[in-house]
């Protein structure tokens, strides 16, 4: 059952984030799309430390959903982007700083905001019922710093299905490189499991 609800998972996730990178695109001064998807089953500590940044600073925006079948989604930036990001996305440059500005921190939780809520209504849709999450946060640190954080909204050492979704953002030569993220309980992988399976004899 576990390679179908990865495989499930994925889709979903893929299917949702290229509707909205398609969107973005055209307002954006750049061209959003997707550079890769993978679905695993490990820990939120894993998915983080296996990005191979652990003396490397990155910028987590995060959703979390509660209820019955809470979960909890983010998207990792590279805070050395938001420049770049901010020329892509709005057509002008932020000015350079070696830390986080509240202006690179509003534009990080913003395109978060948007981006993660898309993944969401995806799951919302599935399943046909409503998913309200939380107001997003926006930290910046070292892995061990975001892990610390985080944890007080999710068990960092639950294993789950997790979602990886790469996102590129080019702008004339420009690259940059966000990752979408999702830890779905095995409760509510095998809810959107047996939804599709009962949409398909309908």
């Amino acid at each position: 059952m576990s390679e179908n609800v990865n495989e499930m998972l994925g889709r979903i996730a893929v299917a949702s984030l290229q509707k909205c990178v398609g969107k973005l695109s055209r307002v954006s001064a750049g061209v959003w799309s997707i550079a890769g998807a993978e679905v695993s089953t490990e820990t939120l500590e894993e998915t983080i430390n296996h990005r191979g940044l652990q003396d490397v600073e990155a910028t987590v925006v995060y959703l979390e959903v509660k209820g019955d079948l809470p979960f909890f989604a983010g998207i990792l930036f590279d805070p050395r982007d938001v420049a770049r990001i901010s020329k892509c996305f709005l057509g002008y440059s932020f000015s350079a700083s070696p830390v986080l500005t509240q202006a690179g921190e509003m534009l990080l939780s913003e395109l978060g905001n948007i981006i993660l809520n898309s993944f969401i209504s995806a799951l919302s849709n599935t399943l046909k019922r409503v998913f309200m999450p939380s107001a997003p946060e926006c930290l910046s640190g070292q892995p061990q710093r975001l892990l610390t954080a985080m944890s007080a909204a999710v068990d960092i050492r639950q294993s789950c299905h997790i979602v990886k979704v790469k996102l590129d953002l080019k702008c004339g030569e420009s690259v940059t490189r966000s990752e979408v993220f999702g830890l779905i309980p095995e409760k509510l992988a095998r809810e959107l499991l047996a939804t599709e399976e009962k949409d398909k004899h309908l």
